[in-house]
């Protein structure tokens, strides 16, 4: 038997109804939280040239100390995620929250890659103890009827944090250094933790069964390996040792979770709730929309600053009209569709108009029109992220019970977070792809020595007329250049399309198989029905 003791005036499951003022630290502390985390994933992308001057770092090392965060975020969702469940949403907040700001000032002033490794990792870790509980924290302290509108507000965080953290990376690599860029999160965890203390309540599971440990390690080394294998396939190749190690163990853990979890009496995660129609569409939609928005990202820097010649903060800055469009829209408008249309149909808006920018991005992308030519696109892909990821959100949460939140909000991030690395590796490719395939015709008759490395990717190839300098026939440099550039936006818009073709399908099944009008009132009703049992519960100390 499973029962959720909360502290006492914790909220809506003790019968204690909060104040304004609490709720209101509660949601800035929590948004704080998760916008520390989310910054700190895309804080080196911008840096990852001088970090290999400072350390005379290979591009492996490079690669891993931007990517091994990542990995360990996504691995420990789940089982960190149903540990707080167990031990307390606020302690093991508090202690990710103190963990968090160590690793950063460690990063800070790391002297080694070694150094700087080992603190994004112990980032990583930090960072998956305190995701899943900033939502956890939302969906058991405030009541049904204000549930969605800061659910709005934490996904609104949860996209546009990232383009924060990017930007203000960008803007200390030009002014300062990279170390600077995490001044940030450590700021953010510093606030959040004063917040914290004073205002978020104390929630837990009881349960009379013992912890799903099995559950919890196949589950870290199902997400670690996927993550590992799509993060690792576009640099190092699929055919790569490691590649291949990754995705071999994801899959075979994930398979091993399954049956597990079939057969445990108290599961980390019930996989048959995925039976549960609003779990699968928001958890598909969702991931979905974070491949595509990732995807979108490890495309757009190239081509600002290999096309239109800007630097990292005007890059950054650039992509800010997508998330002054997202963030409001996923706040304000999707709650209030929510509550008039229902989940499914916003959803499907969402999903609509997601598709509908990407095909603008397809349309229109040209290095002639230069930024004015995906702007549009760019704003419509953000209406349309900003209306799918609040329902999305709250169709995963309010299908687990009370006592589970804490596992919901961790399947909700590593929905994210697979769908992310999922997103790069395969738009990435496309893009490589038709990089080489419409590059290779363009450099007929330029030398081998030159047209060979300017076939591997446009930064390569400005490199190569770079170093060339004046030694080069500046005709066959503008030749090299013009093709590079036609090249990537070639199969920039390759990549386009399969987005469109992917959230397409995300729309069909949504469509099809998306909650239905009267699964919404169903599941506010059982929402409001778990709020009244808790009331029966004993306070715990907060």
């Amino acid at each position: 038997m499973t029962t959720t003791s909360i502290a006492t005036g914790a909220g809506p499951n003790t019968g204690v109804v909060l104040d304004a003022t609490r709720k209101r630290n509660i949601l800035i502390a929590m948004c704080l939280a998760l916008m520390a985390v989310i910054a700190s994933v895309s804080i080196l992308n911008v840096a990852q040239q001088n970090l290999a001057i400072d350390f005379n770092a290979s591009q492996g090392t490079v690669l891993w100390i931007v990517n091994i965060y990542t990995l360990a975020l996504a691995a420990l969702l789940m089982p960190i995620g149903a540990i707080g469940d167990r031990w307390g949403r606020k302690p093991v907040l508090l202690v990710g929250l103190g963990l968090f700001g160590v690793s950063s000032v460690l990063a800070a002033f790391a002297q080694s890659s070694g150094m700087l490794l080992l603190a994004r990792g112990l980032g990583g870790a930090a960072a998956a103890m305190i995701m899943p509980v900033t939502l956890s924290v939302i969906t058991s302290s405030f009541p049904a009827e204000e549930r969605g509108q800061a659910i709005g507000i934490w996904a609104g965080v949860a996209g546009g944090g990232g383009m924060l953290g990017m930007f203000v990376a960008a803007l200390m690599v030009d002014v300062a250094t990279w170390r600077w860029a995490f001044v940030l999160p450590v700021a953010l965890v510093a606030v959040a933790f004063a917040f914290a203390m004073r205002a978020v309540p104390n929630s837990r599971e009881h349960s009379t069964h013992s912890f799903d440990i099995g559950g919890s390690i196949f589950s870290l080394f199902a997400i670690g390996g996927l993550v590992l294998g799509i993060h690792e396939g576009p640099e190092r190749g699929w055919g790569d040792s490691i590649t291949v190690a990754g995705l071999v163990v994801g899959i075979v853990a994930a398979l091993a979770f399954v049956v597990w979890e079939l057969r445990s009496d108290a599961p980390l995660l019930d996989v048959r709730t995925f039976k549960n129609r609003g779990l699968a569409a928001g958890a598909l939609s969702i991931m979905i929309m974070f491949a595509v928005m990732f995807g979108i990202f490890i495309v757009l820097f190239p081509y600002f600053q290999a096309i239109l010649g800007w630097s990292a903060l005007r890059s950054a800055a650039a992509i800010l009209p997508l998330m002054a469009v997202m963030m409001p829209t996923s706040t304000i408008a999707a709650p209030r569709l929510v509550k008039k249309i229902g989940s499914r149909k916003t959803i499907l808006a969402g999903l609509f108009f997601a598709g509908f920018g990407l095909a603008l991005l397809a349309l229109r992308a040209s290095v002639e029109g230069g930024y004015m030519s995906i702007l549009p696109g760019l704003l419509v892909m953000g209406l349309g992220m900003g209306l799918t990821m609040t329902p999305s959100t709250q169709a995963i949460t309010e299908s687990l019970p009370a006592e589970k939140q804490g596992v919901a909000s961790a399947l909700n991030d590593t929905t994210r977070e697979i769908g992310g690395a999922w997103g790069v590796a395969l738009l990435g490719s496309i893009v490589s792809s038709g990089y080489r395939a419409s590059i290779t015709p363009a450099l007929k008759g330029v030398p081998r020595e030159l047209a060979g490395p300017a076939s591997e990717g446009i930064g390569t190839a400005l490199g190569v007329v770079h170093a060339a300098g004046s030694s080069l026939d500046p005709q066959v440099g503008k030749r090299i250049v013009d093709a590079a550039q036609h090249a990537f936006v070639d199969g920039w818009v390759n990549s386009m399309w399969v987005g469109v073709a992917i959230v397409s399908v995300a729309f069909l099944y949504v469509l099809f198989r998306g909650p239905r009008r009267q699964d919404d009132v169903i599941d506010a009703a059982r929402v409001v029905d778990l709020d009244l049992e808790a009331e029966q519960l004993e306070p715990v100390p907060a």
